[in-house]
């Protein structure tokens, strides 16, 4: 038995049934070993796109998503996708070729440092040593992956542990060596310390990261504040508290005399805790896996005093066990209403904003469309990129599931994310949302998802412009000073029908609802390519109908 059969086999073994990949010279054992092992190979035209399809699936199902891909450029790709699934807390487990052990020194072929590169983007990353040793790195990979706060690993399987004979194959699969990593759970004299501190103060907030956004998480957290009378704000956007999507969340934040970050970093998400943003005696209280993030708020905060209390626990566990030891009754409170009618106020003129004839649409009809399309099914998948068309998108439509592009800011994961999406959920009403400039950077992925019958709609806002960036240029530097930011208004939806998918090109408003009925009929990989105004993306502030240019444009 070879070390890539071990390699199959041991995912298989932990229920892993389908890889995303990209093939390369240094992998092709582990591409033979996996038809012995019955695991699907999803082949992709680009790196990133397979981590970040395996990111997507991590987010969906709450198991590690597996992606293969080369050594040397091939590995290199992958590091964008690393980036933002450790930033957006996302289960996920990397495998890349790399060249043979003891070669590397040599002027080996693709030889690079790739366990060393991926450390700084991923939640940990080292080189297989040895064929045998294989299956317990695999293992080891999975749970880390999972345990704590959930990211990436990478392993670098070196071609000679891959092809080369295993010296003991009956002991391969069946070592003790590597014991899963135990839960974390809060004790009861800190579970009571929570509860009190929570039901004491007058304006608390429970503010949750992206790792309390899936799963169970939501549903704990509400069990957290029915029984603390503390109103639960999930943040996942790299605006943080200028997040469209969450209101005008920012009022009440400097109103708030207790936080407590469940999973939550006190990072750029916060303002870093400072002033004006988060009140000067506002106190905290955090329950985080990583002492490190514990660490990053008492450096924020710089008053040990307002540090209520300090735990370093998994965050899940640990509230369902604060849920289970409370007793007694909550006093009511207006405050509660008053943060969820702040997280959910949308000025009442953005109803009214639509294109005149012959204009290219209001980011705000074209998502009112798709909400209305998402609507009539209630298992529906809402996926948004970046951008500020993706920041109306975000603050307009509700899903009963939705994946963001995450804190990390990036863009280029709505596609990839789509097929994941469609292969973890193959009932769902699926619809990604992503700009001109960001089709640009996985369309090909049009050819996957038609080679393996990956049916799932992308409405592509085009206003042929780096608009994000433009939109910065003209708010600093004046209309004289636009520079670098145009695009063409390329036709998007016909790159889907040259490969195989469904076209649709809409520039009247009227046509939006009938465009996405058709690409939906369609049951291919559809693209809706809309033509689209150069709206700035909205902060909301309650006391003005008017929607203001955002201060904070990230991708």
């Amino acid at each position: 038995m070879r070390g890539a059969d071990a390699v199959a086999r041991t995912l298989r073994a932990a229920g892993v049934t389908r890889i995303f990949t990209l093939s390369g010279n240094q992998i092709m054992p582990v591409f033979d070993a996996c038809l012995e092992a019955d695991i699907d190979l999803l082949h992709v035209r680009q790196e990133a796109a397979a981590v970040h399809m395996a990111d997507a699936w991590g987010r969906l199902t709450g198991q590690p998503g597996v992606a293969l891909v080369t050594a040397g450029p091939g590995f290199a790709n992958t590091l964008t996708g690393l980036y933002v699934a450790t930033i957006s807390e996302s289960p996920l487990v990397l495998l890349s070729g790399c060249a043979p052990m003891g070669q590397h020194a040599k002027g080996a072929f693709q030889a690079m440092a790739q366990a060393e590169i991926a450390s700084h983007v991923s939640k940990a990353s080292w080189t297989a040593e040895s064929p045998s040793g294989l299956p317990n790195d695999i293992r080891k990979a999975l749970d880390i992956a999972t345990s704590g706060r959930p990211g990436p690993v990478h392993i670098a399987l070196p071609f000679n542990t891959v092809d080369n004979e295993i010296d003991s194959p009956e002991d391969a699969l069946v070592s003790d060596d590597v014991d899963p990593l135990s839960e974390r759970i809060i004790g009861d004299s800190d579970a009571a310390l929570v509860l009190s501190e929570l039901r004491s103060a007058k304006t608390p907030l429970i503010l949750a990261g992206s790792m309390m956004m899936r799963g169970e998480g939501p549903s704990t957290l509400a069990d957290l504040s029915a029984t603390t009378g503390a109103p639960v704000v999930q943040m996942e956007s790299p605006r943080g508290t200028n997040d469209p999507a969450l209101g005008a969340f920012a009022e009440v934040l400097a109103e708030a005399d207790l936080i407590a970050l469940i999973g939550k970093k006190l990072d750029f998400t916060l303002k870093m805790g400072t002033s004006p943003d988060v009140r000067p005696d506002c106190r905290f209280i955090q329950i985080d896996p990583d002492s490190s993030a514990i660490d990053l708020t008492r450096r924020n905060v710089g008053d040990e005093q307002r540090v209520a209390l300090s735990i370093v626990a998994d965050p899940l566990p640990s509230t369902r066990r604060i849920v289970e030891l409370a007793t007694g009754h909550v006093p009511e409170s207006g405050w509660a209403d008053e943060v969820n009618s702040a997280v959910s106020y949308r000025p009442a003129t953005w109803t009214d904003m639509r294109a005149e004839q012959g204009q290219p649409l209001h980011s705000y009809e074209v998502a009112a469309a798709i909400q209305s399309y998402l609507d009539e099914d209630p298992t529906s998948i809402f996926i948004c990129d970046g951008g500020e068309w993706g920041q109306w998108a975000q603050a307009c439509i509700t899903a009963p599931t939705r994946i963001l592009n995450g804190p990390a800011g990036s863009i280029g994961t709505s596609i990839p994310f789509a097929l994941a999406a469609r292969l973890a959920r193959p009932d769902a009403r699926i619809v990604t949302v992503l700009g001109d400039g960001t089709a640009g950077f996985h369309v090909m992925e049009y050819d996957t998802a038609v080679r393996y019958d990956i049916p799932f709609i992308a409405v592509v806002g085009n206003d042929a412009a780096w608009n994000a960036e433009f939109q910065i240029q003209l708010r600093e530097y004046g209309d004289e000073r636009l520079v670098g930011c145009e695009l063409l208004p390329s036709r998007y939806d016909r790159v889907a029908e040259a490969l195989g998918g469904h076209g649709e090109h809409v520039d009247s408003a009227s046509d939006l609802a009938p465009a996405l009925q058709r690409a939906g009929a369609s049951d291919l990989p559809a693209l809706v390519n809309v033509n689209l105004a150069r709206d700035a993306a909205p902060v909301v502030r309650r006391g003005t109908d008017t929607p203001q240019a955002s201060s904070a444009m990230l991708h």
